[in-house]
């Protein structure tokens, strides 16, 4: 049995599940509060961070540990998502690396853990100052995806890959928020349109976060 303890908030959580539903890998999940993981989530990834992948007794944690694994294990020529030549596995780790760490410090703390994680752990407001700081720089990161897609069909080249992978499992979160002006990102609308209909993205749009409804577009293939 394949085992995926998440939780919906977690975009490495989201990026496991996608890449898994590409890959067709059948995986049962068990959600987590990632502010209050319990003792067998710590017992099991000591750095108290999701997702955690179990498998046959074996554990792997860290989000591009549990990628690249899944990567040269599932390796079906139609599946690989670290696809093309070697000038494109770069761009597709580039990007990858550039949304699991660039996008997630500079907007996703700023919004997420702002409206989200304050609310489960303090029960304060979000400050406007850090959501401020936060919106400015997905705008960055927004202006940046459009131009992207405007050159290119999918965000690394011509095929899926890992980077899409990686920048919707961010940008799903804060879509699920409604922080996203996608009328002014046309490419970018266009691009993400074709990544919500696709079969391994079904699950991620059924997400529900406690307390919090998603916007009215959130589910909707065509927004």
């Amino acid at each position: 049995m394949v085992l995926l303890i998440h939780h919906p908030i977690s975009p490495f959580s989201r990026k496991a599940r996608i890449l898994m539903g590409e890959k067709r890998i059948l995986f049962v999940l068990k959600e987590e509060d990632p502010w209050n993981l319990s003792e067998e989530a710590m017992r099991l990834n000591p750095a108290g961070e999701l997702p955690i992948f179990v498998f046959d007794g074996n554990v792997i944690t860290g989000n591009n540990a549990i990628c690249e694994f899944l990567e040269e294990v599932h390796n079906d020529k139609d599946a690989k998502l670290i696809n093309g030549d070697i000038r494109h596995h770069a761009e597709i780790r580039r990007l990858t690396e550039w949304f699991d760490y660039k996008f997630y410090r500079e907007v996703y703390r700023n919004l997420v853990a702002e409206k989200v994680f304050k609310r489960f752990t303090s029960g304060t407001a979000p400050d406007s100052r850090v959501l401020k700081k936060g919106i400015n720089n997905l705008k960055f990161h927004m202006e940046y995806l459009d131009w992207l897609c405007e050159n290119r069909k999918f965000l690394a080249g011509d095929n899926f890959s890992l980077a899409d992978i990686s920048a919707a499992a961010q940008l799903s979160i804060i879509d699920y928020l409604g922080d996203i002006s996608w009328d002014d990102y046309k490419n970018a609308k266009l691009w993400y349109s074709k990544i919500k209909s696709r079969p391994s993205f079904k699950e991620i749009l059924k997400d529900n976060i406690k307390g919090i409804l998603p916007s009215k577009h959130y589910s909707n293939l065509d927004f």
